[in-house]
């Protein structure tokens, strides 16, 4: 059952990185054509950088030792951009707020799983070690 859950947990993360793709692109065709403005073209960076990258964790998990470190890694990354991203977009298109601190707390999230990465692979390289 417990892999069951991690095999889910794999294809929402799969699946909300397909969608945040597809969100950063357009984002992306929005501050080239309509909107000129650098934070704009930022917050489409990170939705496609980072949705590729949880495409990669999930991937990782597959055959790595850690296993759902590597996830917890996928899922900071892809909320922290998601939440990043929304954030600064509400601000650039409509001139509102999302709730205080929202694009920095979801930087910090998105740093937070890049740390979690650098875990996951000493845990992997760890355990690798011990064989």
């Amino acid at each position: 059952m417990a892999g069951s859950g991690r095999n889910r947990w794999c294809v929402v993360l799969a699946c909300l990185a397909g969608l945040a793709g597809a969100a950063g692109v357009v984002l992306a065709a929005t501050a080239a054509h309509k909107v000129n403005n650098p934070s704009l073209l930022a917050a489409a960076n990170m939705l496609q950088v980072h949705a590729a990258g949880t495409l990669a964790l999930v991937a990782v998990s597959q055959w790595a030792g850690a296993r759902t470190v590597w996830l917890v890694a996928a899922s900071l990354m892809l909320a922290g951009s998601i939440l990043f991203a929304s954030a600064v977009s509400l601000s650039v298109i409509a001139a509102k707020s999302l709730f205080p601190m929202a694009a920095p707390i979801g930087g910090s999230m998105v740093i937070a799983g890049w740390c979690a990465v650098v875990v996951g692979a000493l845990l992997a390289l760890r355990s690798d070690a011990s064989r």
